[in-house]
Order: structure tokens, then C-alpha cells, then sequence
């Protein structure tokens, strides 16, 4: 006999914007429960670089795109929550660098790369040279440029615990919720093992998992894409901290390098853009070899003695958009009496949480519910960093 809770809102899935979106919607007076399948960050937040990007490196073509603008303005909200004073209180967490960089290892074309970003983000993009310069670049061996962006690179872990902090008593885990589709094809309720939660509004918000809902609903649209990425990790006690897109011949990053502290006191180099795209069908060992070259090309006065390597293939999910490409803000689509999301990218969970409210508030959904008891419901743990998971 299943036992039914009353909430104002459901959310499912428990990565970084389904927890950013319960802690806003909790502060406006609704009940939430937020329920995941697995550990709470575990999908694609654990596995972000934890950019909060502000559109650099969608202008190194020296255009403005929409891209561009939709993310402008998200490193000063995420400052703001980061120093308490912003729609969410995230007031000590780590931040692992106040500034990322755009870095062009000398060539002509990479210069320009780096000369139009600065021109057409004006202000948000500003060359530093001398002392200025990360202790990576300080080096007489470095010939090239380097920008400080107007962006932060934060602990990702350290987010998802302060939000599930945040949560109180609404966080359900659960690793089979099934969707109970009503006659008129809206979400009757979402069944748990003793448990049925019955809201005014589902929030789908479980990244790749989303998909998986969709179906156990018997709902086909909105439909979604996966970009695959195979990302590369480099672990070793003396890497020197580097937050840098380095600049190439394309509109997009050579690498994108994060340094991340592991449990043991090492550190891990995190390796994305266009090595990390480029190597999604690449065997693992291949991949690692071309990371290996292009280190040494462009950092040659770095030493790699006693560094361990591994990869971690990664799916971006998103809202399916002609061609693969990638969507320039969080989306969100009313289905029924539920709402199907996906932030697209770390950065942007502020903007999906706008969206959603924008919708409840247009469909006038008011606060009504009192918070329901969960004390006998089994709690999600936060995930474990990925540097820590891939090299135990």
C-alpha cells in the first residue's frame, strides 16, 4: 500500500540545476521534493570543468553571437551567490580561480583569435603581461599572449553539497521512480517504491536521464540530443594550477584546461574543448597519446614526469536541435502539467530556474501545499568528485 505525499512542486533529477531551481522555489514559499535516482550531482555536474563561462568562447570569431549574449551576464550572479548576496546563498564555497584565461601560444592566427574576443567583448576581455601573468605562463620558455576573462572556475562538488544543505528535509532518493500517466496524458503521479508524490507541477530536470522519463511516460517531445566529449585527466602532485582556454586556427578552444584538488592532495589537470570533442570515437590510449603531444607542444617547460592518465567520455544532453548544434541558452517546455528541462551548460542554471518560474507564475501556480513528511525516505548522497572516482 503506497503511501501519497503532497507537494507543490516535484522536481526529478538532482544535478546542479534541479538543486539551484528547488532552493529558489523554496525561498518563494512552494513545496518542493526533489528526488534522484543516484548520487546528487552525479551525471553531468561532477563532470564539468565548472567554467561559469560569460560568452568568451563563443566570440573568438570576433562576433557577438546569440550564445554569447544569453550567458553574458551569469558570472556576476554566480559572484554574487558566492559572496551571500545573491539569489541564493553559496557564501563559502571553494572557488578554484576568480579569473579564466584565453592563452594563444604565439602563433598569428591564434593572436588574432585572441585580439577580435577582446575587441568584441569589450571590457570582459583584458590582456595581461609581467607579474600579471599565472604561475603557468611566467616562464621565459612562453612566447605568447594571454586574456584574463571576466569568469570563475568553482569547486562543482562543493556547490552540489551547499544546495543539498540548502534542501532541507525535500531530497527523495528513489532508483526507479516511474511516471504514472493519467487518462488525459498529463503525470498522475511519480510512483516510488512505498511512496506516491502527487504536485501541481513535475519539474523533468535529470539531464541525460530526462530522456529516460519522457519514455516511462509514454511522451515523446520534446526530444533530446546527446553531444559526446571524451574528456582527459592528468593527475600529479607538482602540476602547476592552469584555468585557460588555449586559443587555435578554429572558432573554438585547442584545450580547455581546469585544475581540480583530488582527496589525496594531488592535483588533476582537467582537459576539454576541441581535444576533448575531436577524441569522442578515439580509443582512450589514442587520445591520451595526442594530450600528451599537444602538452608538449604547448607548454613545453612543463614536466609530466610521474603524471597519471586516464579519460572520461561524457554526454552532453540537450534539447535535439537541427544539425547537433549546440543551444545557446537553458531550455524549458511546458508538457502537460509538467515542465521538460535541461540547463545546456553549468553556467546557465540561474537561467533555467528563471524560466521555470516565469512558467509557473504564467500559469498561475501559487504556493498551496505544507511540507510534506519525509522523515522515513531514504536521503541521496553527494557524489564524489570524478578526479577522485577515476583515479581511486
Amino acid at each position: 500500500m503506497s503511501t501519497t505525499l503532497e507537494t507543490d512542486i516535484c522536481i526529478l533529477g538532482g544535478g546542479i540545476a534541479g538543486l539551484w531551481l528547488n532552493a529558489r522555489l523554496r525561498q518563494l514559499g512552494y513545496s518542493t521534493l526533489l528526488i534522484e535516482r543516484g548520487a546528487l550531482g552525479g551525471g553531468q555536474s561532477v563532470k564539468s570543468q565548472g567554467i561559469i563561462h560569460g560568452g568568451t568562447k563563443y566570440a573568438l570569431n570576433g562576433k557577438l553571437s546569440s550564445a554569447a549574449e544569453a550567458i553574458a551576464d551569469m558570472p556576476e550572479r554566480w559572484r554574487a551567490c558566492l559572496n551571500g548576496t545573491g539569489e541564493i546563498d553559496l557564501a563559502g564555497v571553494r572557488v578554484l580561480s576568480q579569473h579564466h584565461y584565453l592563452w594563444s601560444p604565439g602563433s598569428l592566427i591564434s593572436n588574432l583569435a585572441g585580439f577580435f574576443a577582446s575587441k568584441a567583448l569589450r571590457g570582459r576581455v583584458e590582456q595581461v603581461k609581467g607579474k600579471q601573468l599565472p604561475q603557468v605562463f611566467a616562464d621565459r620558455a612562453f612566447k605568447g599572449k594571454v586574456y584574463q576573462l571576466a569568469e570563475l572556475v568553482i569547486d562543482v562538488p562543493a556547490v552540489v553539497q551547499r544546495l543539498a544543505d540548502l534542501a532541507g528535509d525535500s531530497l527523495i532518493s528513489d532508483s526507479a521512480p516511474h511516471l504514472q500517466r493519467a487518462a488525459d496524458g498529463s503525470i498522475e503521479a511519480v510512483r516510488l517504491q512505498h511512496h506516491d508524490i502527487r504536485a501541481q507541477r513535475y519539474i523533468l530536470s535529470a539531464g541525460e536521464g530526462t530522456e529516460s522519463l519522457l519514455g516511462d511516460w509514454q511522451q515523446a517531445e520534446p526530444a533530446m540530443q546527446r553531444r559526446p566529449l571524451q574528456m582527459v585527466l592528468v593527475k600529479g602532485a607538482q602540476l602547476p594550477p592552469l584555468f585557460a582556454h588555449c586559443l587555435g586556427s578554429s572558432p573554438k578552444p585547442r584545450m580547455t584546461v581546469t585544475t581540480h584538488p583530488c582527496s589525496d592532495g594531488q592535483w588533476c589537470w582537467y582537459l576539454g574543448g576541441e581535444l576533448a570533442e575531436q577524441g569522442a570515437s578515439q580509443a582512450p590510449d589514442e587520445l591520451i597519446a595526442k594530450a600528451k603531444r599537444e602538452l608538449h607542444e604547448l607548454l613545453p617547460w612543463i614536466s609530466l614526469e610521474g603524471t597519471r592518465w586516464t579519460t572520461l567520455p561524457v554526454n552532453r544532453a540537450e534539447p535535439a536541435q537541427s544539425g547537433l548544434v549546440r543551444p545557446d541558452t537553458a531550455f524549458v517546455q511546458p508538457v502537460a502539467n509538467a515542465l521538460v528541462s535541461w540547463p545546456t551548460k553549468l553556467a546557465l542554471a540561474p537561467n533555467l530556474s528563471d524560466q521555470v518560474i516565469a512558467q509557473l507564475r504564467e500559469q498561475q501556480i501559487t504556493p498551496r501545499a505544507s511540507a510534506p513528511d519525509t522523515s522515513e525516505l531514504a536521503r541521496p548522497k553527494v557524489s564524489a568528485p570524478v578526479w577522485d572516482i577515476c583515479f581511486p
